[in-house]
């Protein structure tokens, strides 16, 4: 809340973390668990929830909990991440925090007490901007990803989670499933930006999830042989750049193909990486997804043999490692029809943006709110949410936070 103890806008909450992790050289934001800017996120989420009488704790995973009363089991909690992908919107991660900020400020201004215990979360690495593998804060908390992997996952200076993590002050030895955190949790309900343009098409403000599709990230490793660009013929190189290229081009054929399936190659990094060095290694990675009944992992099977081959006939070699997978994720029926119902019969979209709200799925009810986003666009700056739509968004999350804990 303001110094005077007004209640704050999304909006203008918004507007108190606009300069920080602003990427001068890709546009938008580049905010990455541990780093600075991250770090300045987390320090203001702290202040804030403060400044409104929340108690603040981290848990043993680095996500950071903001609790309205004592913190106890069958918690209705609500939250999400602010890390980015480089280079992102002002508005994938942060909009569901400030919105959560905001709601539990409507709630006390309506003088709401209640009957269940309340909580916000922020997430730690939902976007694997650092680390590569997403939602690392909620599948280290649920124990679908396993500590020992977790840690010894590096970023691109070669630096790994245990190590960032001990730096920022965190125990890595207490990484882990955390039985006490999970347990608390009774209910999860996440607002997220709408990464699509679903609720244009359909001209509404909010929209209730139904689910995310299943997806995965794999690393795709090429190896040939470094020399020199300028005194190597082309009959004598064995460029791991040129299956490198040929994969990226089967990535698109071998999508367009399939109905509904989505396939990027996103992120390329050549070793050394000089101007006039013959690359000795290129990593690609694939990110995947499809809907069911189509099997992602078929899709990339295809998309590894074509690379073989091509790796083959330059004379390189190439590995493939799975880095991430996430199955369908259906949200709690009963929770989605109570949402909609209390929404005004808002509509019901699915998505194929993966978030911790499908991670924590699997354990708790969980539902997810979708605020319109007019550009259509997320993961870049162009992500946009109308400040109207986002004041909706954070009155119709208190409204059903009033209903889940009350």
């Amino acid at each position: 809340m303001s110094g005077d103890g007004r209640a704050e806008s999304a909006n203008a909450l918004l507007g108190e973390i606009a300069g920080v992790g602003a990427d001068r050289a890709r546009g938008g934001y580049s905010r990455h668990v541990f780093t600075t800017a991250e770090g300045e996120l987390r320090e203001w989420f702290g202040g804030a929830a403060r400044a409104r009488g929340l108690e603040v704790q981290v848990d043993r995973n680095a996500n950071v909990w903001a609790w309205f009363g004592r913190p106890g089991p069958d918690a209705v909690v609500t939250g999400s991440h602010l890390d980015s992908v480089p280079g992102g919107g002002a508005y994938d991660g942060p909009l569901g925090v400030v919105s959560a900020l905001a709601a539990f400020d409507l709630l006390r201004a309506q003088g709401f007490t209640p009957r269940r215990p309340l909580a916000i979360v922020v997430f730690a690495e939902e976007e694997g901007g650092r680390f590569g593998v997403p939602c690392l804060g909620s599948r280290l908390l649920t124990g679908t990803l396993a500590a020992e992997r977790a840690l010894g996952l590096r970023d691109g200076n070669g630096d790994t989670l245990a190590d960032v993590a001990r730096a920022a002050g965190h125990q890595p030895a207490h990484f882990g499933r955390d039985e006490e955190t999970l347990g608390r949790i009774g209910t999860f309900v996440e607002l997220h930006v709408e990464q699509g343009r679903g609720l244009v098409h359909l001209d509404a403000p909010i929209a209730v999830g139904s689910g995310i599709i299943p997806h995965g990230r794999w690393r795709f490793s090429f190896t040939g042989q470094g020399n020199h660009a300028g005194t190597t013929l082309m009959e004598d190189r064995r460029d791991p750049m040129i299956p490198a290229a040929e994969m990226v081009g089967a990535v698109r054929r071998s999508a367009a193909a399939v109905p509904e399936a989505r396939a990027t190659v996103g992120r390329l990094v050549p070793t050394p990486g000089g101007t006039n060095v013959i690359a000795s290694r290129v990593d690609v990675w694939l990110d995947a997804r499809l809907p069911e009944p189509g099997d992602v992992r078929e899709l990339v099977a295809e998309i590894t043999e074509d690379a073989r081959a091509a790796a083959e006939l330059e004379g390189c070699r190439v590995e493939v490692r799975e880095e991430s997978y996430e199955g369908a994720a259906s949200f709690d029926a009963a929770l989605r029809d109570r949402l909609r119902a209390l929404l005004g019969d808002a509509p019901v979209l699915p998505t194929g943006a993966g978030h911790d709200a499908a991670v924590l799925a699997r354990f708790v009810p969980t539902a997810m709110l979708y605020v319109r986003n007019p550009s259509g666009i997320s993961h870049a700056p162009e992500e946009f949410a109308d400040p109207a739509d986002i004041d909706q968004g954070s009155a119709d999350l208190a409204r059903v936070l009033r209903s889940l804990a009350g």
